[in-house]
């Protein structure tokens, strides 16, 4: 046990947690998970795998009662669009607005009114870079109000980050953090390290990763019929000095967007499970109990596991740092988008 209060082991839950990449990295920054949820089913038995407890499933079915306290509340939530209906039409249908209105359906809502009730002393949202122009910016704008005017909760301008200072692999991601209190937050300071992506790489992997001449040549052919009309769709061969593009959910179709060569005149492959564990900065000792398929489709939709850690590291350094006077956060109105951008 540590000495002092504040210094104790943050509690922290992991909704939306897919294969755990965010208990990862908050682990990893000192704290402690008391609660996950995701209901995608071969996301939990990796999950279980590794962390020895099945989340629980659709957080939907979930009391916030039933949810355990915590300091920190974590979430890669989905991005639904969020359907914003005017006023005088709910007025003169007799149906309730505002936040409950603007949001009930989607899975933000869900955080919501778990944060309503448990009242976290911080969180860390992370998404894609698109909900910051998702609906023209009305979903970003939604969320803003709900967290900052609604719940009166201290919110960090949105602070987008790109794991290629990590990882060889292009991939921006914005995180949204807020404090219950007053709180001295400073967003990391990123420096390019420039890691190369061929020290991911297996030394000998299996030949069926190896594409088939039909893919291949299918591949060959759509790039160049997008390149004929002014498109710039088509596979993306690795720069094996360099970095990769961003893996995504949908690499186990046919791995277009990360292509290892091969060398002259031989067919590219695709990346290994393990290889996609490392290119998102899973540690070697994680353990992939699921099929290829599902497996792309996790890491495709996990986070970068450092990159998490040191925006987890800056989370737990402000919690152990709270401030009498009001939090100085930089002014941010959504419809503004006035990004926080950290390279």
């Amino acid at each position: 046990m540590l000495s002092s209060p504040q210094l104790e082991k943050k509690r922290f839950i992991d909704l939306f947690c897919g294969i755990g990449g965010m208990r990862l990295a908050f682990e990893a920054a000192g704290c402690e998970c008391v609660f996950s949820c995701d209901w995608d089913k071969y996301a939990q038995i990796t999950y279980k795998k590794n962390f020895g407890e099945l989340p629980k499933g659709d957080i939907r079915k979930v009391s916030a009662s039933d949810v355990p306290n915590h300091e920190i509340l974590v979430g890669g939530f989905p991005c639904q669009p969020f359907s914003i209906s005017g006023v005088s039409k709910k007025n003169s249908l007799h149906v309730p607005h505002g936040f409950r209105d603007k949001t009930q359906g989607t899975l933000f809502f869900e955080i919501k009114r778990i944060i309503a009730e448990k009242r976290p002393h911080a969180f860390v949202l992370e998404n894609v870079k698109h909900l910051l122009r998702h609906d023209k910016g009305k979903t970003i704008d939604v969320i803003y109000e709900s967290l900052r005017d609604d719940l009166k909760y201290r919110v960090y301008p949105p602070i987008v980050l790109d794991a290629k200072s990590f990882v060889p692999q292009h991939r921006e991601r914005v995180f949204i953090i807020g404090f219950r209190e007053p709180m001295r937050f400073f967003p990391p300071i990123i420096r390019d390290r420039e890691p190369k992506f061929r020290k991911i790489l297996d030394q000998e992997p299996p030949e069926k990763y190896i594409l088939t001449e039909h893919l291949w040549r299918y591949l060959q052919d759509y790039a160049k019929k997008h390149r004929a009309a002014g498109n710039g769709f088509g596979y993306g061969l690795v720069d094996l000095d360099g970095v990769s593009r961003t893996l995504s959910a949908r690499y186990y179709k046919d791995g277009s967007e990360i292509l290892i060569p091969r060398g002259p005149n031989q067919i590219p492959r695709r990346l290994t499970p393990r290889e996609c564990a490392r290119l998102m900065g899973f540690p070697e000792w994680f353990q992939i109990p699921v099929s290829d398929t599902q497996a792309y489709r996790q890491f495709g939709n996990s986070v970068v596991v450092p990159l998490v850690t040191v925006v987890a590291r800056q989370v737990v350094r402000a919690l152990e740092s709270p401030t009498d006077g009001e939090t100085q956060f930089p002014a941010f109105r959504p419809k503004q988008l006035s990004l926080t951008a950290v390279s």
